[in-house]
């Protein structure tokens, strides 16, 4: 009986040590390769986004599917190249706007820290001149630039992901040796795609509406880089939580450093908090509606573990791959306690309303 027991524990904490050091790895491999993986991300959303407009457009149009793919891809292409100019030329212009600003922010701060009193002006005032904003500026703009090599290898994938996607459904089969459970797991792949690009279709939405209430603000006020800020804010808004507060506190800084002006500046970032929490807590939970039934702390998780491990990219890409997980977990028995852990109510969603909607033979 003793024996049995120790063939246990040992088998257990082999299995511990054997999952500790596969998720070590897992790690290694998500940090060594993040520029490959994270491109790799964007172009499933791209191909799968494309995929569901295609469908629409070849049954409403009747358009035939290798013209619409066609398009499709030189679509997504001008589009990819037309973003990725537009972010570089966006935040090069805010660069060189904050440096040249820099020295008349740097006058005005004594003005804007008066009412803490000398003593921690003082501090405040020192924690700021040992902070190099300008190199870190600079650093920015760097990574901006890299955005144009992530376009390229973007479209590549996506190119490819059109090519093989006529023998995807016989490599499922082959692959699975059951074509029962090869249609289960593209439903399961197709409910992943519909939740997906309905939550970035509506996020885009609500992102832009928000990025043009910003765009009025700073345009009223007098103030320059509206259209930067407002596509920083568009962008940010992608981050769930966190990114309207980083979009929020930006516009209130760069009010300040353009204009000098602590009243204007605070106006300028009451605004701008009233429309990010009408807009967050109104209009985005309205349309979204049931489209995401995560946790709220999960989400909160999972930006905090993709951001370490990916970066600003690994927040963007967080809420999707959020999805993923609850959905591939709610169809695995013993997985499903980490769908309910990640689920709002507790009860996961496995994508099965989604068949009601369009079949799974689009990922086909």
């Amino acid at each position: 009986m003793d024996n049995s027991r120790e063939t246990v524990l040992r088998e257990r904490l082999q299995t511990g040590f054997l999952g500790i050091i596969a998720f070590g790895l897992l790690l290694f491999m998500l940090v060594q390769a993040r520029f490959i993986l994270i491109s790799l991300a964007i172009a499933i959303i791209l191909f799968s986004l494309t995929t569901d407009a295609i469908f629409a457009i070849s049954h409403r149009l009747k358009v035939p599917k290798w013209l619409g793919t066609t398009l499709a891809l030189i679509g997504i292409t001008l589009a990819i190249l037309w973003i990725s100019t537009t972010i570089v030329s966006q935040v090069n212009e805010v660069v060189l706007t904050a440096i040249t600003y820099a020295e008349q922010a740097q006058a005005a701060l004594p003005t804007l820290t008066g009412w803490l009193g000398p003593e921690a002006q003082e501090r405040v005032l020192t924690a700021i001149s040992n902070f190099n904003i300008t190199g870190w500026i600079r650093s920015l703009a760097g990574q901006a630039s890299g955005v144009l090599s992530g376009s390229v290898l973007v479209i590549l994938f996506v190119g490819f992901m059109f090519a093989e996607q006529v023998w995807f459904p016989t490599k499922m089969e082959r692959l699975i040796g059951d074509p029962d459970r090869a249609m289960g797991v593209r439903r399961i792949i197709a409910s992943i795609m519909h939740r997906v690009n309905r939550y970035l279709v509506v996020k885009a939405g609500v992102s832009a509406v928000t990025a043009v209430a910003v765009w009025l603000i700073f345009t009223l006020a007098g103030l320059g880089l509206a259209g930067p800020i407002a596509l920083l804010t568009f962008i940010l808004n992608f981050i769930p939580s966190l990114g309207s507060i980083i979009a929020t506190a930006i516009a209130a800084v760069l009010a300040f450093v353009l204009s000098g002006d602590t009243t204007l500046t605070v106006v300028v970032g009451l605004a701008c908090t009233l429309v990010q929490f009408v807009i967050g807590n109104v209009l985005d939970p309205m349309l979204l509606g049931q489209t995401l039934r995560l946790s709220s702390f999960g989400i909160i998780l999972s930006l905090a573990f993709w951001g370490a491990i990916w970066g600003i990219p690994g927040m963007f890409l967080a809420v999707p791959i959020m999805v993923a997980l609850m959905i591939v977990c709610a169809h695995i028995p013993w997985l499903r306690p980490v769908a309910v852990l990640l689920s709002r109510e507790g009860l996961p969603d496995d994508g099965s309303e989604d068949d009601q909607i369009r079949p799974p033979t689009l990922v086909a």
